[in-house]
């Protein structure tokens, strides 16, 4: 459809996007696609949707930019890193109980990893989804810890120690997991994509795709190397990280798009620190909104970003659950009116006084314990900033590489190289005393 014709088309819609419906066979479908997007050299047969289904195109200037892929997913999907507990055990009843509400009004797609929980966020799945539900009812996405593959035995062993744990079958999305800078996978000496293809193949993965964690420079490298291979893509998108330069929401977001990857939202919610907001924050979106939670404003926000596919929240209760079902029942994207007010709440939390620690690492370079001093530093950072002390505790946990807080020897080195002259000595005992 040429640029002329998308002009008439929305002059007809009074100036707005156009919008238009084509319904066909499904060679149709495919040869459409393969002339559209040639850069992702996939064969008639990889283009076929299945009945029923087709794919969502978006142009600019009369070019194709990106397209989803049209399936039953709706914008909700049920993140089980953070399962409701019983002492040290996941509470099976409950999850059943959260499970059994999810379903009931028609979502379906949940996530978990094969290193949640040591494995037991596998296993619960089984017991609360896979073992009380047919298996066309659902879609279940589990990851691939790439980072602790030594060699392609481990993958393979991993692969198959998911598929027992979940009794799925098969993994209708799945995902290298932790993608970034230093575990890019662009290389792949072990040959873990071309495994991973092959399962695909068989027919043990739907779609093969990876989660990441880092900027959208490497985001670019690992798609431009594997674009052919990714289905799809899963980002860390929130309001508070949107503009953040350490974590270019905003940037990796784009980037998919350029590859016209559909992308899966984790941490909308910023592991629940964006639902927990300091009260002077609090305030502007309770005076707005009385009747609606703060998590809800921060899946919105996810939610209405371009691209998205479904959002993922880490539930942990019940009441959150109906609270995600609630906001996502009849969803409207987020106004300019309500962005606005975003802002506002972005404007109040960069008031609070913060370590101004750069990330810069010269630290680290002179430390006889090899401590993660700016990673330490950035928990804090989030404890000072949000208040939530248990996602703290649990990004500390994330963060330790090697020595804990409190091994700290108070040598000073670190110190002598500080360019900011930060007084870190005095940050790792803070840090000790709240998280070790």
């Amino acid at each position: 459809m040429g640029l002329h014709r998308l002009k008439e088309l929305s002059h007809r819609h009074s100036g707005k996007d156009a919008v238009s419906i084509v319904v066909c066979h499904g060679g149709v479908i495919s040869a459409i696609m393969g002339e559209l997007f040639p850069q992702e050299k996939k064969n008639i047969w990889d283009w076929i949707p299945g009945p029923g289904f087709g794919y969502c195109i978006e142009f600019e200037n009369g070019d194709p930019v990106m397209y989803e892929k049209i399936n039953e997913i709706k914008k909700l999907g049920f993140g089980l890193m953070r399962p409701p507990m019983k002492g040290d055990e996941i509470d099976i009843e409950q999850m059943k109980d959260m499970v059994d509400v999810f379903m009931d009004n028609g979502y379906t797609y949940f996530d978990t990893a094969y290193v949640y929980m040591g494995g037991k966020s596998e296993e619960a799945a089984k017991a609360a989804l896979v073992d009380r539900y047919p298996r066309s009812q659902f879609q279940l996405a589990t990851k691939l810890p790439t980072y602790s593959v030594k060699k392609l035995d481990d993958a393979k062993r991993m692969f198959e120690t998911s598929l027992k744990r979940t009794g799925a079958g098969f993994f209708d999305f799945y995902l290298l997991h932790n993608l970034d800078r230093d575990n890019n996978m662009i290389e792949d000496p072990l040959g873990v994509w071309d495994y991973l293809k092959k399962e695909k193949e068989d027919g043990r993965i739907v779609n093969l795709g990876f989660s990441f964690h880092d900027t959208a420079d490497v985001l670019d490298k690992i798609l431009e190397a594997h674009h052919s291979d990714t289905d799809f893509v899963q980002l860390q998108v929130n309001y508070a990280d949107w503009e953040d330069e350490k974590v270019q929401s905003r940037k990796c977001c784009e980037v998919a798009r350029k590859y016209g990857k559909p992308i899966i939202v984790m941490e909308p919610v910023r592991g629940g620190s964006l639902g927990n907001l300091p009260e002077n924050v609090a305030r502007i979106m309770k005076d707005a909104e009385p009747d609606v939670s703060l998590s809800s404003w921060a899946m919105r926000y996810a939610a209405s970003v371009d691209g998205v596919m479904t959002v993922l929240s880490g539930m942990s209760t019940l009441d959150q659950v109906k609270d995600n079902v609630k906001t996502m029942e009849n969803f409207k994207p987020v106004t300019e009116e309500e962005k606005g007010l975003i802002e506002e709440v972005k404007a109040e939390l960069a008031k609070t006084p913060l370590i101004p620690c750069t990330a810069c690492r010269y630290c680290t370079d002179g430390c006889p314990k090899k401590l993660n001093i700016p990673g330490f530093i950035h928990v804090l950072n989030e404890y000072k900033l949000y208040g939530y002390k248990e996602v703290a505790k649990t990004n500390y946990q994330w963060t330790i590489d090697g020595g804990i807080a409190s091994d700290c020897i108070e040598c000073g080195a670190c110190e002598k190289s500080c360019p900011q002259k930060i007084n870190i000595i005095e940050e790792m005992k803070k840090t000790a005393e709240l998280f070790d």
